[in-house]
């Protein structure tokens, strides 16, 4: 084997081990709602594991819901995981799933996935979206009264839904490169590109917000951490 011959081995082995590495990462994500059996609890029954105060929220019969506007925080902090969960929401419900928080007092130092009856005034309001950032690629949402179910994965710079069986997003925040812009070019509340937010942080669920200040029931939380 001459010297070209080697170099050209070299790259395409070097090729092969890069797209390796990038369907490893982009595998992460399940296709499908996985099988929980066997992952951790998010929320301990006496929610002894949770940043709260005594009253906020009620957990009972496995079914977690809040009492006020306060939002619900794991005392941990997650980075890569897979977060399963179902939640049912009521005329006018307007929640969200917090993930990557790096501070609880500021909404926007978060990212949420939307939790939504129907939408909000705000860009990318609506269920199943990443708040003021990403929309998701279709409504899965379920009737009122109806349990819907999400499967949130982080891995390192991507962010992906299921969405009641549907991939409705699958994005790398390494695309949102510039504070108050979306890569689609729509415009956002976030001071910081998202590319420079934090990958690991707590969990939240938003309490009652909204003008209705309806109720969202969230059962059945757990979580699988990832390298």
């Amino acid at each position: 084997m001459n010297l070209t011959q080697l170099s050209d081995l070299r790259r395409t082995v070097l090729l092969a081990a890069s797209f390796s590495f990038l369907a490893l990462t982009l595998s992460a994500a399940p296709k499908a709602h996985p099988v929980t059996t066997g992952w951790t609890e998010v929320f301990a029954a006496d929610l002894s594991n949770a940043s709260t105060e005594s009253g906020d929220w009620n957990f009972a019969q496995g079914v977690l819901v809040a009492n006020n506007k306060q939002t619900l925080w794991t005392k941990k902090s997650y980075g890569n995981f897979i977060l399963d969960l179902e939640f049912k929401v009521a005329k006018e419900s307007n929640s969200g799933v917090f993930i990557h928080s790096s501070n609880i007092k500021d909404v926007l130092a978060a990212l949420e996935i939307q939790v939504h009856e129907n939408q909000d005034a705000a860009l990318y309001g609506m269920v199943g979206a990443i708040y003021n950032a990403q929309p998701p690629s279709k409504n899965m949402a379920k009737p009122v009264g109806e349990w819907n179910h999400y499967t949130i994965t982080c891995q390192d710079s991507r962010v992906a839904l299921i969405f009641n069986g549907e991939e409705v997003f699958n994005v790398d925040l390494n695309t949102w490169t510039e504070a108050n812009k979306n890569p689609d070019g729509t415009k956002n509340k976030f001071a910081k590109a998202l590319k420079d937010y934090g990958r690991n942080g707590p969990i939240g669920l938003q309490g009652l917000h909204g003008k209705a200040q309806a109720p969202v029931w969230y059962r059945n939380i757990r979580i699988k951490e990832l390298p």
